[in-house]
């Protein structure tokens, strides 16, 4: 059973489109997005075997920022050999090949358990990459039967065996944890909460979707868009760098009156409470 979308309330709405007008609009936001958005360093555009890059999406897993081009590495190695062929290794083949990331045993297991959960989409006539596939029910079943996987990763795994702009906006714990409490979003408990939190924003994008991308055009973000879709990319990675540069830490510039205050960042409000 998939996780029931549940319509967005209006004022979740205002907030999430009103945060995103404000972290636009913010230099090192932008500067981020536009180095991510039509070619982004976790998954290269080079890859075009959907398998395998799903199998970047789950090998990402804790993998810091500042390992990003040692996984990159990895991750060229694993696509230059094709899914067919780590599939045959032993996992003392899999295991030299992802050392340089961490985890060997978690990274084999992911993999192994990926390679059969395709071969039974196969089987049962389900292609993850098709228009018309239910994306809900297959973030589900990709979290059920993938070993080490969860909703976050069978939510980006989905994403990139489709590509970045087919719609699907994921969440990480950040997301969760920081970037919610900001926008006034409760949650439930778990790891459904991933799941709430992407048919929300999945549904703001979709509500709003001519004024994101025209907040694209006001802040002259150079990025690529596809006509006829909708910007929910772009709104990601908006929100994701604005959850690492201001709420990771957080930030001082950041209001103590949220998601109250308007300007979100830089008001004129007493410095945040620690």
């Amino acid at each position: 059973m998939t996780v029931k979308r549940v319509k967005p309330k209006p004022i979740e709405v205002r907030r999430v489109h009103r945060l995103v007008t404000r972290a636009a609009g913010l230099p090192d936001v932008r500067a981020e997005v536009e180095a991510n958005h039509d070619e982004n360093r976790w998954w290269p555009a080079t890859i075009s075997d959907p398998r395998v890059r799903m199998l970047a999406a789950g090998w990402s897993t804790r993998v810091s920022y500042r390992m990003v081009e040692t996984y990159a590495g990895v991750i060229t190695s694993a696509a230059a050999r094709g899914f067919d062929d780590l599939i045959a290794s032993t996992d003392a083949e899999l295991t030299s090949l992802v050392r340089p990331i961490g985890l060997p045993q978690a990274r084999i297991d992911y993999v192994r358990s990926l390679a059969e959960l395709l071969q039974g989409w196969e089987k049962e006539g389900v292609d993850p990459t098709a228009e018309s596939a239910d994306l809900d029910a297959l973030v589900l079943d990709f979290a059920m039967r993938v070993r080490g996987a969860s909703y976050k990763v069978a939510q980006c795994a989905l994403l990139t065996a489709r590509g970045c702009h087919c719609g699907i906006i994921p969440v990480d714990s950040g997301m969760v944890t920081k970037l919610a409490p900001v926008l006034g979003i409760t949650l439930p408990s778990g790891a459904v909460a991933h799941e709430r939190m992407r048919h929300v924003l999945e549904a703001v994008v979709h509500a709003r979707a001519d004024e994101f991308r025209s907040l694209v055009t006001a802040n002259e973000y150079q990025v690529t868009i596809p006509e006829g879709t909708e910007p929910t990319w772009w709104v990601h990675l908006v929100l994701i760098y604005f959850k690492r540069l201001y709420l990771n830490g957080p930030s001082p510039q950041l209001c103590r009156r949220r998601p109250v205050c308007t300007k979100v960042v830089g008001c004129a409000h007493p410095t945040r409470i620690a």
